[in-house]
């Protein structure tokens, strides 16, 4: 795409309501506005990240067998009744009545809903386990909504349920989730610490945080840093190395503030290997057993003919938090260069071309190069303004594709001035950019 077609309003400084990095840049490259308080219009580049972060996400659900559904965004508060959290949430959920004075809300999560969905169709316990996901717009009331996307009111979200017969199955469901959220935050290129965590308002008795590191973040974590040398990548969907895998992280202390013990820490933690800082939550999963299902009457006939209430898990992930999560892990503010994983960069690369009144033809090889990366399915923006160059990279770099082409007084023939965001350039021909380009994509 050519940057002068687009709808990318760029702003020449950090907006002054903007207090950390990923509300910053948001707000300087246009990927959102604002709306109201908590609420913002996602704009073509912001959208475009997050769509590709929900790709990613989908994949992962899809491949430990979780069937995708979509729930509507509005609830009747009858269910929630049922579950005795219509009273007990609080003031973060938004109520509103219909034309016929029905009570209705504006849902903050799902539990209630897809427990009266299964329980209408699913009786036996031959059809069991069943995984079910969607992924929609959730609302919950903050008091002071802030910090951009990363605490508002309005934010878009993967939540999943398991329904499984005994307390051993759900088990699996839950370390299926577990691999799972492990391997989409690997694909994402963050590191995503699992934290025994409070369950809050969803209940339970079970339940993992995953925190990214992030001096922003909200939550005050303490680990042993030893929990970042495991490796998931050979774990397979089964019962007994789940649960070897989940148990491996257990091993090593880490846990959100809620649950710190400091004596606990100190005694299983040595000095050299004791972490202690703030982190984003982009993932929470909860068991809960039977808390939903029993007030709801969602049980199934089991063998001999009795009937038992089904053993229930919820599974989140905030994909619009995820987009502002990335940022503060990857955005250098110092040098004021964003470089997105190349998974989910708005774009993979950049061509910027020197324009001036001796330089015409810059630009028409910059358009030549651009039509080629295109036919090798290269995800490109061509900056065609008439900006000087250092202007164009500046803006680039807030951009943020992973890669960049400058073509300019050091372009030479068929070598290319081609550099990674953020780094030095070197020269190398079109064929083997493409080459290094395709292949980080296949890794990813």
């Amino acid at each position: 795409m050519h940057i002068s077609k687009l709808f990318i309003p760029i702003l020449k400084n950090n907006p002054s309501e903007a207090k950390i990095k990923s509300h910053q840049l948001m707000l300087r490259v246009g990927m959102i506005k604002q709306s109201s308080a908590g609420i913002y219009s996602w704009l073509p580049l912001g959208f475009k990240v997050m769509k590709k972060i929900e790709k990613i996400v989908r994949e992962e659900q899809n491949k430990i067998g979780v069937q995708e559904i979509l729930m509507p965004t509005i609830q009747s508060s009858e269910i929630w009744k049922e579950s005795g959290r219509f009273e007990d949430y609080g003031e973060e959920m938004l109520r509103i009545k219909d034309r016929q004075d029905r009570e209705m809300l504006y849902g903050p999560t799902n539990e209630e809903l897809v427990t009266d969905i299964f329980r209408s169709s699913i009786k036996s316990y031959k059809s069991l386990p069943q995984l079910l996901y969607h992924i929609q717009w959730k609302f919950r009331d903050e008091i002071r909504p802030r910090f951009g996307i990363m605490r508002c009111r309005e934010f878009y979200m993967k939540d999943a349920y398991s329904f499984d017969i005994s307390d051993e199955e759900a088990f699996f469901s839950y370390n299926k989730f577990f691999l799972s959220y492990l391997k989409t935050f690997k694909r994402l290129d963050l590191i995503a610490i699992p934290m025994a965590a409070d369950t809050g308002p969803i209940g339970g008795n079970l339940s993992h945080e995953f925190v990214i590191l992030a001096e922003t973040g909200e939550s005050k974590i303490f680990a042993d840093k030893r929990i970042f040398d495991l490796n998931t990548n050979k774990t397979v969907l089964e019962k007994k190395s789940l649960e070897v895998m989940r148990q491996e992280y257990e091993k090593y202390y880490s846990v959100t503030d809620e649950k710190f013990n400091k004596e606990e820490f100190e005694k299983k933690v040595s000095n050299e290997n004791r972490l202690v800082t703030k982190g984003i939550e982009v993932g929470h999963i909860f068991y809960f057993g039977d808390k939903y299902s029993k007030p709801m009457g969602a049980s199934v006939d089991l063998p001999g003919g009795k009937k038992d209430f089904v053993k229930m898990g919820s599974y989140g992930i905030g994909v619009s938090r995820l987009v502002g999560a990335i940022i503060e892990a990857k955005y250098d503010e110092k040098n004021e260069v964003m470089k997105w994983p190349i998974s989910i960069a708005p774009y993979d690369v950049s061509i910027i071309p020197m324009i001036n009144k001796n330089e015409n033809n810059l630009l028409d090889k910059a358009n030549n190069i651009y039509t080629e990366l295109k036919k090798n399915n290269i995800d490109t923006i061509i900056d065609d303004t008439d900006e000087n160059l250092s202007s164009k990279i500046k803006k680039m770099n807030l951009i943020g594709a992973p890669y960049q082409i400058i073509i300019g007084k050091h372009t030479d023939g068929d070598l290319l001035e081609f550099k990674e965001t953020g780094k030095d350039s070197y020269k190398l021909k079109l064929k083997d950019i493409i080459k290094l380009i395709t292949e980080q994509k296949e890794k990813n």
